[in-house]
């Protein structure tokens, strides 16, 4: 960052005090702790840490200490952090136009709507600015889209889609509904990768089935391809909407541009969000053109979706990712990655499994994970436990060989610690 002297100079002075590590304007970390303790809501359970800046795979706490990122932004930063691509594109962005409304066209988002279209199923697209979004915006229209009478939702036990009241209730674990009830009607829960439960659930007030190819926060399970396909032929057959939710599976992340892409089976209705923006908020659907047909203005919008400055960095990403080759770097840090952790199983007996695919992986643990993250982190590796006992590993698209080796090194030391 330049001009730190030009940024002191217009604060006003209840932004930073100092200059702190060159241009960068900061407060120490229990001033920042502080403020957070006093103004900040407190819905996160927080580190003590205060992270300043970012690059790549690691990130810098404002005393200084460096960390390897190897669960960037909860999957956001998958073309790493601050990559130059997104970067450029934000600045030139900001400079010109940084908003406005959606009923003007924009050059950026009817071109970032084409890139999406171009790598998936050739569907069309509407924009938001999270995934939750994505989600609501993908459930309004199956019902919509699907005759009138139809409204149940299918969706499957351990899945996450989000934290707002329809992406909530179709988030098949009963920890996200505590405290929330009652939830809107019409969703049924079903086992994951289970056929046969989803045939007995369709009936003839069913309008969609959504599904993860890859759950995430349900702990890395990964959608046989045969479970897929029969999915899309039940839903061809029963005239249901076939949604796959890629908020966190997208964007290159398990080798694919869409982990649908590895089985060859297309979904109706797809969303997208995290690493799609490269740091910048921005959710999206897309859908196959007779369906994204309901949508009819007036049915939904979003006032900041697809603005100017989140379409730029959206196209940044896939800038990154075409130029540098990001999606066979992912297939072959992956496989690096993966031998690994699984060398890591051979040697430590709590380690039950190792799954995912590309650059998305999980290590089931038969102990609770959160003290492993923990002495990571205080050893300078940033990754996350989900579903108490599953290891989250999923580091930038960009990451070399010699990040994962430190990672491992870090990971075995704090295995060999608990066992």
């Amino acid at each position: 960052m330049n001009g730190g002297g030009a940024l002191l100079e217009y604060l006003p002075p209840v932004f930073g005090t100092r200059l702190l590590r060159g241009d960068y304007v900061c407060m120490n970390t229990q001033e920042t702790i502080e403020l957070f303790d006093k103004y900040v809501i407190a819905n996160y359970t927080r580190l003590g840490i205060v992270i300043v800046r970012g690059e790549g795979s690691r990130i810098w706490d404002a005393d200084g200490r460096e960390y390897l990122d190897f669960f960037p932004g909860w999957a956001v930063s998958g073309v790493g952090h601050c990559h130059p691509a997104v970067v450029r594109r934000l600045q030139a962005q900001a400079a010109t136009l940084m908003h406005v409304a959606n009923n003007f066209y924009m050059e950026g988002q009817g071109l970032l709507a084409r890139q999406i279209s171009e790598h998936s199923f050739g569907g069309k697209c509407f924009f938001c600015n999270s995934g939750a979004e994505a989600v609501e915006a993908a459930l309004k229209l199956a019902r919509k889209y699907t005759p009138a009478g139809r409204y149940k939702i299918i969706s499957m036990e351990n899945s996450f889609h989000g934290r707002t009241y329809a992406a909530i209730t179709a988030t098949a674990q009963p920890k996200y509904h505590a405290g929330f009830e009652p939830l809107p009607e019409g969703f049924t829960y079903v086992p994951y990768n289970d056929l046969s439960a989803v045939d007995e659930a369709i009936d003839g007030q069913t309008a969609a089935v959504i599904v993860e190819p890859i759950q995430g926060e349900g702990g890395i399970n990964v959608a046989d391809d045969d479970y897929l396909e029969g999915l899309r032929t039940l839903c061809n057959e029963r005239g249901v909407v076939l949604i796959f939710d890629e908020v966190q599976t997208g964007m290159g992340r398990t080798g694919e541009y869409f982990a649908w892409q590895h089985s060859g089976v297309a979904p109706d209705i797809m969303t997208l969000a995290k690493s799609l923006g490269g740091g910048m908020p921005i959710g999206a659907i897309e859908a196959k053109e007779p369906v994204a047909a309901a949508m009819t203005p007036g049915s939904h919008a979003s006032t900041f979706g697809g603005n100017p400055l989140a379409a730029a960095a959206a196209l940044g990403v896939f800038e990154a990712i075409e130029q540098e080759g990001l999606i066979e770097n992912t297939r072959k840090m992956g496989a690096y990655l993966r031998a690994a952790l699984e060398t890591l199983a051979e040697k430590h007996s709590i380690i039950r499994q190792v799954r995912g695919k590309g650059l998305m992986l999980g290590m089931e643990l038969s102990v609770p994970g959160a003290p492993i993250v923990s002495s990571c982190l205080e050893k300078g590796l940033n990754i996350n436990c989900t579903h108490d006992t599953v290891l989250r590993v999923m580091p930038a698209m960009t990451v070399t060989a010699d990040e994962i080796d430190c990672a491992i090194g870090i990971m075995g030391s704090c295995l060999a610690e608990v066992a």
